[in-house]
């Protein structure tokens, strides 16, 4: 029997159970499905993750306080004069800007509008720059206005977004928990990574938001720029050396505050990223089997209904590799077309975003869940083929 034949004897029997093969098919859909949307959202998180990351630049360091130091000996956090000592240092060249950064949360009021930003960063001006956050509009604040503890403040694009609307925020006046501020400039927008938006924010001078929120104690951490990105490493060894010195500390696997790169950074949160894919692809990767293990109740649904039909076909002197190939096109034709279709829906769903993740489809998986599809197909299908193929013709011709 020609090939056509057997395709057209396949449709046939698929056409006779409409509902039945449709809904085997949806099984596979499924399975194809989310194993592209899922791999995508992985693969999105990941991408917004490098972005978010190596926005900051690649010669840019991130100093925090370290809770664990050595057994009786409280860890001492960072403070200005820790960054005022990384700043004047004379023996740092590698060193070019240092920022201490404090956070806090506020309401935001302007007029009868009432919106709390993401955040509210007190600062120095060196601040915009290491952490590669541009103007759009107006100017920074300036080290005068950081002297004198100025109440002003450069808004992200989100923040003057929720406050002002399409109105121009320079020069206007706001109010942040109890206490004024001046809008002197608005940021680029930077966009959202899904799991922080940095444009939903307000910089403030250091000064004046310990004053109005945190106190003047610690600060969250310390921004410090090397000169180049080659001179990151340096840097970073200037910077550990400097800190080692103010906090006392002679043995360096006892310092009480770690330094960050956007390199180490960037590999650590890459090796989170990708087990996080991994395991989406794994869980979606069970809707492919389930799918898989639908078509073979169906097909051994097929094979017990047509077993006259089986039985009359080998008297009249079909032979076995006939009836094989028939059974196994037909579940092989149910896992393409579903996959075929899934393949549809999963690029169809992953032009939306998800959990505020943007999914970034692989161009891989697509390929690699329609093949996957098409072998379950052909795994799953080839049981209940055997059996047909198996049976004896006058066992067929004598079932009811």
């Amino acid at each position: 029997m020609m090939f056509w034949q057997m395709l057209r004897f396949a449709l046939g029997g698929l056409a006779a159970n409409k509902v039945r093969s449709a809904l085997t098919m949806l099984g596979v859909l499924i399975g194809v499905a989310a194993v592209i949307v899922l791999l995508a959202v992985g693969n999105g998180s990941s991408v917004a993750v490098k972005d978010s990351i190596t926005a900051l630049g690649t010669n840019s360091l991130t100093v925090s306080a370290n809770g664990a130091r050595g057994a009786a000996t409280a860890a001492k956090k960072l403070t200005v004069a820790d960054a005022k000592a990384l700043a004047t240092a004379t023996d740092a060249p590698a060193i070019k800007s240092v920022a201490p950064v404090v956070t806090a949360t506020a309401t935001a009021l302007y007029g009868n509008i009432s919106y709390q930003p993401g955040s509210i960063v007190g600062t120095y001006p060196a601040y915009f720059e290491t952490s590669n956050q541009k103007i759009a509009h107006g100017d920074y604040f300036s080290e005068d206005d950081v002297l004198n503890s100025r109440k002003v403040a450069v808004l992200g694009s989100a923040t003057a977004k929720q406050l002002f609307d399409t109105e121009d925020p320079v020069g206007k006046r706001i109010t942040i928990g109890s206490t004024p501020f001046t809008v002197v400039g608005v940021l680029q927008t930077k966009g959202s990574t899904g799991f922080n938006d940095p444009d939903d924010v307000v910089v403030a001078p250091l000064p004046t938001v310990q004053n109005a929120f945190t106190g003047f104690g610690s600060v969250n951490q310390i921004l410090v720029q090397a000169t180049s990105a080659e001179r990151t490493t340096e840097a970073q060894n200037d910077v550990s050396r400097i800190l080692l010195g103010t906090h006392a500390i002679a043995d360096p696997t006892k310092a009480d505050f770690r330094i960050s790169s956007q390199s180490s950074l960037l590999t650590a949160r890459e090796s989170t990223t990708q087990t996080f894919t991994v395991l989406l692809g794994a869980v979606a990767a069970i809707s492919l089997l389930v799918g898989g293990i639908g078509i073979t109740n169906i097909m051994l649904v097929t094979v017990t209904e047509r077993t006259r039909e089986i039985g009359i076909r080998k008297a009249l002197g079909a032979p076995r590799a006939v009836v094989l190939g028939q059974f196994l096109l037909e579940s092989t034709l149910l896992s393409v077309l579903g996959a075929g279709l899934g393949v549809l829906a999963g690029l169809l769903g992953s032009h939306f975003s998800i959990v505020g993740i943007k999914p970034v489809v692989i161009p891989e998986s697509v390929l690699g869940a329609f093949g996957i599809a098409v072998a379950i197909g052909l795994f799953f299908g080839s049981y209940p083929a055997n059996r047909a193929a198996r049976l004896r013709p006058i066992d067929a011709l004598r079932h009811e």
